[in-house]
């Protein structure tokens, strides 16, 4: 692609910065269901902001 440019950006946080928080809530469920049934599909958000947390997403796993 000649011609084309491209812009990279990223971000980093400290601990305890709610998207860290957030990635060990996502991250948890996952483990929890692999560690059930390896052939789990886990889709799974976290959001947070000042006293509350949301999860959002689809799971399916050994109890379906």
């Amino acid at each position: 692609m000649p011609g084309k440019t491209w812009l990279f950006t990223s971000e980093s946080v400290s601990e305890g910065h709610p998207d860290k928080v957030c990635d060990r809530i996502s991250d948890t469920i996952l483990d929890a269901y692999l560690q059930a049934d390896p052939q789990s599909r886990v889709a799974c958000e976290t959001l947070a902001t000042t006293d509350r947390v949301v999860i959002a997403g689809e799971v399916r796993g050994p109890s379906e």
